[in-house]
């Protein structure tokens, strides 16, 4: 009887490689514990620069140390260390010199790999990696991070242009619906575009540059959907005509947490994967609210305000008479360097009557606290899922990219909460933040029955769960299929 050879035996080799940015590791480096779970060695691929906070802020070393075969390793994200990553940056920098620059360090690690590479899970914005792992015959997995709305509509545009639906013509057309997004037609506004698409110029290579990395990414063997059956199906049914295999596995943090306290037990201390340091001195003053009577505030790692918009949504948070928990980061304040931080401590000493203002606040733990009942977002999908799971209505002022998709798909589609986009004034802030936390009730039971039905999502025999069990099996199958083609070339 012919042995197994030690590559047959060992455990699949994943390497996970998402974009540089907090919101995309955020929701990898889950799929990757829950791979890590499922047994497979597990490379987690970051930048010099994140990798560098992710020690500062957080014990990641010691903690994935409890997972045999997880390493941590870093690549170039093409920058100088010193260049500050504030505001947009990823969309501003990025070009075709610098991919390349990723694109052939990525290639390097790849060919260097010991053991040799098994899968590759990466960013489905990286274009790049299916290029490497098809030159080098590794199966590959695209993950789109945002949702799968979001990529739906990304990959639209180019049909939306053909359409002469893009460019906008002027402020009276924003309210114009889009006809060319099959599923969609509906709902979608010129307004509820990604804020690329409202560049006068569409061939700026913003524009191009997403297009490109959208339709690329349907030439990986599969797609990775951090959603559900139960949120996204339409759609989900549209980009299986584009992609044939995709995977909706998530919440993936509420995937991960049911999986952690199978396994654990409901103490286990879990790992926080945020680039800035947590202030938990807001959790015991949330102890003291009355039940869903705080309303949590916080825009995400990247949105930038002006001054004069902080301020309008400040005395909207004032004039509601709802207790909040605002989060501020001091680089989010636009203006000359330390400005931000000063007038943030201004609005702290004003607020600590009614508010509570930190720069960074531990997100899954304060949505789940009894005394949140409501969430100001930027509308990030990771927020979305969140306050989803968390069963939190929300009002929606979205910054940029997918998150004018989501904001509207949070309102008209799954309405569970309201849609603030393009208005940064007080009057309306204080009158959104009422609907949802006084006055319209029929928010708070639409976001308890999603949370219900999304909570048995990532449960046993749930769709998500069977979906990531889909996975998990495929992966280990392309292993051994990948191992058979390497044998016959050796």
């Amino acid at each position: 009887m012919e042995m197994d050879s030690p590559s047959q035996c060992r455990p699949p080799h994943v390497v996970i490689f998402p974009l540089p940015l907090q919101g995309h590791i955020n929701s990898m480096i889950k799929l990757a514990e829950l791979l890590a779970l499922a047994g497979f060695k597990l490379t987690f691929l970051n930048s010099h620069h994140n990798h560098e906070r992710l020690i500062k802020f957080t014990s990641i070393v010691a903690y994935f140390k409890r997972y045999p075969g997880f390493e941590l390793k870093t690549i170039t994200d093409g920058l100088p260390l010193d260049h500050p990553r504030s505001g947009n940056w990823f969309l501003e920098t990025y070009e075709e010199a610098i991919l390349m620059k990723i694109k052939q360090s990525f290639r390097e690690m790849m060919i260097n790999s010991n053991p040799p590479v098994d899968c590759v899970i990466a960013d489905g914005f990286s274009g790049y990696a299916i290029d490497v792992a098809n030159e080098l015959g590794i199966p590959i997995i695209g993950f789109r991070t945002s949702s799968p709305r979001s990529f739906w509509v990304y990959y639209s545009i180019t049909d939306i242009i053909k359409a002469g639906e893009l460019p906008i013509r002027g402020s009276e057309d924003m309210d114009r619906l889009i006809t060319t997004v099959p599923g969609m037609e509906t709902y979608l506004r010129c307004r509820d575009l990604p804020s690329f698409c409202r560049k006068p110029d569409i061939e700026d290579s913003t524009v191009q540059l997403i297009v490109k990395q959208t339709r690329k990414s349907t030439q990986a063997d599969a797609l990775i959907f951090n959603t559900t059956d139960e949120l996204d199906e339409p759609i989900l049914s549209q980009i299986r005509t584009k992609c044939a295999n995709i995977y909706p596995i998530g919440p993936l943090h509420a995937q991960l947490n049911t999986r952690l306290k199978a396994k654990h037990g409901e103490s286990f201390d879990q790992f926080s994967n945020t680039l800035r340091e947590e202030d938990k001195s807001c959790i015991p003053w949330l102890d003291k609210q009355p039940n869903r009577s705080v309303i949590y505030v916080s825009f995400g790692s990247i949105t930038s305000t002006s001054r004069d918009q902080l301020v309008e949504l400040w005395y909207g948070l004032l004039n509601s008479k709802t207790k909040f928990l605002f989060v501020v980061r001091p680089d989010s304040v636009i203006g000359k360097d330390g400005e931000g931080e000063d007038f943030v401590k201004e609005l702290m000493e004003k607020s600590k009557d009614r508010g509570y203002i930190v720069d960074w606040a531990p997100q899954e733990v304060v949505l789940n606290h009894e005394a949140v009942g409501g969430f100001l977002t930027h509308s990030g999908w990771n927020s979305t899922l969140e306050s989803i799971v968390a069963g939190v209505p929300m009002v929606c002022w979205p910054y940029f990219a997918d998150q004018q998709v989501t904001s509207r798909v949070v309102s008209t589609v799954w309405k569970i909460g309201l849609d603030m986009k393009d208005v940064s004034d007080r009057k309306i802030v204080e009158k959104m933040v009422n609907d949802v936390m006084v006055d319209q009730k029929e928010f708070v039971n639409s976001a308890t029955d999603m949370a219900k039905v999304i909570n048995q999502c990532v449960s046993i025999g749930g769709s998500s769960s069977n979906n990531l069990d889909r996975l998990i099996e495929d992966i280990r199958m392309k292993r051994l299929k990948t191992t058979f083609v390497r044998k016959e070339f050796t």
